[in-house]
C-alpha cells in the first residue's frame, strides 16, 4: 500500500491499495458512487415497474400516464364495487399497494363505488362509518414471490420448506365442510337444482346469504390490506368463466394464483366485470343465531347473484371445489358435461377420463410421465373434446415419495403451496409420513409444473372412461370392464369408501355412495350428468372400465391394499389397448367382465 500525492475524497492523499504495474498505470478499487441519496432510494433502485403491455383503445404510440392511470382507475372502480356493503351509499375507499410500504406523508389516490343495485333487499342508510373512514389497500394479482414475503411476514405459520414450497396452516379445518355448505334456493333454483333426500344442496333463503355477504364484506373492508385475484377457469376460450377472489390471506390468495388459470397481461387489462366473485373472509365466523346456520363456519353460494361466501373456515379447498360447484350448474345449460375427473393423453392423440372421489388416485393416475397431462381433477367434455376447468393441480402428499410419484415430488418447489405438513424445524425438510396436523396434507402447484403437462390444457374427445373406486371391503376386482349400461350404474352409483383426511370426523374408511363420483359438489340431478355422459360415450365410442385403487384378499384390516404399481399396470394395459383383446369371465352378481390376466408391456 502506498500513498499518493494525488488528493482523493475530501482533499485528502489518495491511498493506493495496489501496486504500480508495468504500464505505469496504477489500477485502484475506485468506482462510481451509487444513484442514491438515501437507503429508501436505494432499495428503489431494486425494483422495475411493471409496464402496460397493450394500449387502451384509441391511445397510438409510446404508453403515457394517463393511459396507465386509467386502466388503474378501472380496475379500482370495479374492486370497489365487488366489496361494496349493500346498506351503504358506496363501496370502500380502494388503493392498491402494500399499507406497509405506502409512505405516511403521502395520502393515496383512492377510488370507490357508488353502488345502486340490490336496493330493494335493504333500505338505504346515509351515514358515516369508521370503515368508510379509512383506505382499503389491495393487493392485486401479486405474483408468487410476493405472496411468499406476505405470507412470511404477516402470517404465522407460514415458512419456506427445503424444496422451496410454502408451507402454510389452514386453521381449525383441515378439510372441507360439507354440511356447512348452503345454497341459495330461490325462483330460479327452486326448479333447476337438485334438493331433498340425498341432495348435497342444503338451501338457505335470500336474506339469510345477505345477512352473511354483510358479514364478509365488512371483515374484509375492516382490514388494512385485501388480496384481490382476477383469473379464469376452463382452457376452452369460447367457454371460460371470468372469476374473481377477494380473500384477507397471502396463503389464499397464492392457492388460487395457482388453481385457477392464471391471465397474461393483456388478458388482465381487458379483464373488466367477473363473472362469478369469492369473498373468503374464513378467519371470522358466521353469526350462530342467523337462520339456517348450525355452526360458526358456512360456505354460502348465490348463483343468482353469482357469488360465494366463506365464514369460519380457512381451508383453501372450499373456494377450489365452490367454484366446481358453480361449473356443474353453468355448463350443462351449455350442453357441456362437466366431470369430476382427471385426464391425461396419449402421444397418439388417445384421451383417458379418470373418475373418482378424493382419495382414489385420480391425480396419482393422471399424472403419468408416459402421457400428457390435461388434468387431475375437473374437466369439461364438449362437442369439441374435453377441457381442464383448472390452472393447477391439488394433490394429497400423505406418505409422499420421490420413488412412487416423481412427478409430483418434483413439482412440489418455488410457488407451490404445501397445506398442512410437518417439517424439519432446522433443515426445513418435509416429513411426508407425518399425520400430526392432519393426514389431509396437500399440495397445490400451477400445473406447468408438471413437465409433461399439455398446455393448453385440451384434448380431443376420450377413448377411455376410467371408474375409480377405493372399495375399503375388499369386494370388487381390481379391474372389470364395461358395458353402456353397467358404466352408468357405477356412475350413478359412485360407490367408494371415505378415506381418512378428505373430510372433517373422517379417521378410517368408510363406505359412500357419491352420485357421479362427486355427489358433493353436483348441482343437478344425477341422471341428468349420467345421461350426457352416456350420449357422449356412445357418440364417440368411448370404452368403460372400473379400477378398484381400495383392497384386496379382504377387507380394510385384513386384506391389503393393492399397490399402486399394480395399478399402474392395469392403467397401462388400458391406455394401450391390450386389455380389450384379454380373456374374460363374468361374474354372478354384478355380471361384472374380469380379465383372466393383464399383459405387462416389457
Amino acid at each position: 500500500m502506498a500513498v499518493n500525492g494525488a488528493s482523493g475524497r475530501n482533499g485528502l492523499p489518495e491511498i493506493q491499495t495496489h501496486e504500480k504495474k508495468a504500464d505505469g498505470i496504477f489500477h485502484h478499487d475506485i468506482t462510481a458512487p451509487v444513484n442514491a441519496q438515501t437507503i429508501d432510494e436505494l432499495h428503489s433502485l431494486q425494483k422495475k415497474k411493471s409496464a402496460p403491455t397493450t394500449p387502451l383503445d384509441g391511445i397510438q404510440g409510446p404508453f403515457t400516464a394517463v393511459s396507465d392511470d386509467a386502466r388503474s382507475k378501472q380496475q379500482l372502480q370495479s374492486i370497489s364495487a365487488s366489496l361494496a356493503s349493500l346498506t351503504r351509499e358506496t363501496g370502500p375507499k380502494v388503493v392498491k399497494g402494500d399499507p406497509a410500504a405506502a409512505r405516511q406523508s403521502e395520502t393515496p389516490r383512492v377510488v370507490g363505488h357508488h353502488h345502486h343495485h340490490h336496493q330493494r333487499h335493504v333500505s338505504r342508510t346515509i351515514n358515516v362509518t369508521d370503515s368508510s373512514l379509512k383506505f382499503t389497500h389491495i393487493l392485486y394479482n401479486l405474483s408468487p414471490a410476493e405472496l411468499y414475503e406476505q405470507a412470511i411476514k404477516y402470517e404465522k405459520g407460514s415458512f419456506i420448506t427445503s424444496s422451496g414450497a410454502l408451507a402454510t396452516l389452514s386453521g381449525a379445518k383441515t378439510g372441507r365442510s360439507p354440511k356447512d355448505k348452503r345454497v341459495v334456493r330461490d325462483e330460479t333454483t327452486e326448479h333447476e337444482l337438485w334438493w331433498g333426500k340425498g341432495s348435497p344442496n342444503i338451501e338457505m333463503d335470500e336474506h339469510a346469504f345477505m345477512v352473511n355477504r354483510e358479514r364478509a364484506v365488512d371483515y374484509l373492508n375492516s382490514l388494512d390490506k385485501v388480496f384481490v385475484n382476477d383469473q379464469f377457469l376452463n382452457w376452452d376460450p369460447e367457454n371460460r368463466i371470468k372469476v374473481r377472489i377477494v380473500s384477507a390471506r397471502a396463503y389464499h390468495s397464492l392457492f388460487m394464483h395457482n388453481m385457477c388459470i392464471r391471465p397474461t397481461p393483456e388478458e388482465l387489462e381487458d379483464f373488466g366485470t367477473p363473472d362469478f366473485t369469492i369473498y373468503n373472509a374464513g378467519q371470522f365466523p358466521c353469526n350462530r343465531y342467523t337462520h339456517y346456520m348450525t355452526s360458526s363456519t358456512s360456505v354460502d353460494l348465490n348463483l343468482s347473484r353469482r357469488e360465494m361466501v366463506i365464514l369460519g373456515t380457512q381451508y383453501a379447498g372450499e373456494m377450489k371445489k365452490g367454484l366446481f360447484g358453480v361449473m356443474h350448474y353453468l355448463m350443462p345449460k351449455r350442453q357441456i358435461l362437466s366431470l369430476h375427473s382427471g385426464s391425461n393423453m396419449g402421444k397418439d392423440g388417445d384421451v383417458a377420463l379418470f373418475f373418482g372421489l378424493s382419495g382414489t388416485g385420480k391425480t396419482t393416475l393422471s399424472t403419468d410421465h408416459n402421457r400428457y397431462l390435461i388434468g387431475d381433477d375437473e374437466h369439461c367434455w364438449s362437442d369439441k373434446g374435453v377441457s381442464n376447468i383448472e390452472g393447477g393441480c391439488y394433490a394429497k402428499c400423505i406418505d409422499l415419495s420421490r420413488e412412487k410419484e416423481p412427478d409430483i415430488w418434483n413439482a412440489i418447489k418455488f410457488g407451490t403451496v404445501l397445506e398442512n405438513v410437518v417439517f424439519e424445524e432446522h433443515t426445513r425438510e418435509v416429513d411426508y409420513s407425518d399425520k400430526s396436523v392432519t393426514e389431509n396434507t396437500r399440495a397445490a402447484y400451477p400445473i406447468e409444473y408438471i413437465p409433461n403437462a399439455k398446455i393448453p390444457c385440451v384434448g380431443p374427445h376420450p377413448k377411455n372412461v376410467i371408474l375409480l373406486a377405493c372399495d375399503a371391503f375388499g369386494v370388487l376386482p381390481p379391474v372389470s370392464k364395461l358395458n353402456l349400461a353397467q358404466t352408468m350404474y357405477h356412475f350413478i352409483s359412485g360407490y367408494t369408501a371415505l378415506v381418512a383426511g378428505t373430510e372433517e370426523g373422517i379417521k378410517e374408511p368408510q363406505a359412500t355412495f357419491s352420485a357421479c363420483f362427486g355427489a358433493a359438489f353436483i348441482m343437478l340431478h344425477p341422471t341428468k350428468y349420467a345421461a350426457m355422459l352416456a350420449e357422449k360415450m356412445q357418440k364417440h365410442g368411448a370404452t368403460g372400465w372400473l379400477v378398484n385403487t381400495g383392497w384386496s384378499g379382504g377387507r380394510y384390516g385384513s386384506g391389503s391394499r393393492i399397490k399402486l404399481a399394480y395399478t399402474r399396470k392395469i392403467i397401462d394395459a388400458i391406455h394401450s389397448g391390450s386389455l380389450l383383446n384379454a380373456d374374460y369371465k363374468k361374474t354372478e352378481v354384478f355380471g361384472l367382465e374380469i380379465p383372466t390376466e393383464v399383459e405387462v408391456a416389457r
